[in-house]
């Protein structure tokens, strides 16, 4: 039993084997060839797989901070998150915006319009489409006001996204604002000190915190991003890139409608943990 659990634990390339992963049916298959039982059934393998918790046919993926300055990017904005900055409390004149673009969102046209659901069935969508064009999404979520503020463009980059700061900043009470935060990752729209000086010289209480790197989910506006993906666009079924634009920009105005700010309870504490869990991981994986 514990050489069948330990073959379990292997990937099965390091056996010579075509295969990814292993499956009951392939681990029950090959712990017969090398021998190590000589009869076996798949429910009995199950059993024994379950004992110790083990799923060999299951994956996922991981990332590791590689930032070396990690913890204390990540901490600044967590910090932000609970009203401080720099360890004093953010004054009233002082705001949080979460920033980024959503890419790539494209406008398929479907070969035959879908079909509502009915009952025993769920929303036919037809699989063949015609491509229509794709636009960025530009958003802003302001993190404890919960207000929100969006557009789309036909592509990413540095003039788009100050189009979304002005759109922003125009407005009160940020134009009057002692300081406004806008956290963004490090997509080249909104990259390093020239971004940081380029929205300064234009709007100087802009304070640009870029995220650590591989790290967006520290960013908050990926929420949003998340909840438009689900509500808006899956399945994508638009007559054409003005349907996507209506229904996007529609989506935002009646999210905004009785919005809230998010229930963020991931602290500088959990960050910690975190951290200090990923240094106990064996070099093989860190690497």
């Amino acid at each position: 039993m514990v050489e069948v659990k330990a073959l379990a634990c292997e990937l099965p390339s390091r056996h010579g084997l075509p295969l990814a992963r292993w499956t009951c049916a392939d681990l029950r298959r090959e712990v017969m060839a090398q021998g190590l039982v000589a009869e076996i059934s798949g429910t009995t393998l199950w059993r024994w797989l379950g004992e110790d918790a083990l799923r060999p046919w299951r994956h996922r993926t991981w990332i590791f901070p590689r930032d070396p300055d990690f913890a204390a990017k990540a901490g600044r904005i967590l910090d932000l998150y609970q009203r401080s900055w720099q360890g004093a409390a953010l004054g009233p004149r002082d705001f949080v915006l979460s920033a980024d673009e959503k890419t790539s969102i494209q406008a398929r046209k479907r070969k035959h319009p879908s079909l509502p659901p009915a009952r025993g069935r769920p929303i036919y969508v037809e699989h063949e489409y015609k491509r229509c064009g794709a636009w960025a999404y530009f958003a802003a979520w302001d993190v404890h006001r919960a207000k929100l503020f969006g557009r789309c463009e036909r592509k990413t980059g540095i003039v788009p996204f100050q189009r979304l700061v002005r759109q922003v900043m125009r407005q009160e009470p940020y134009r009057s604002a002692s300081r406004v935060f806008w956290i963004v990752d490090n997509g080249s729209s909104h990259r390093g000190k020239p971004a940081v000086a380029r929205l300064q010289a234009k709007w100087p209480n802009i304070i640009l915190v870029h995220t650590p790197v591989h790290a967006s989910w520290l960013n908050q506006v990926e929420t949003y991003f998340s909840i438009i993906q689900r509500k808006v666009l899956t399945p994508n079924d638009f007559s054409s890139l003005t349907a996507v634009k209506n229904r996007l920009l529609r989506f935002q105005d009646r999210y905004a409608q009785s919005a809230k700010p998010f229930q963020w309870t991931f602290s500088r504490r959990d960050l910690h943990h975190l951290l200090a869990k990923l240094d106990r991981l064996p070099r093989s994986l860190a690497a």
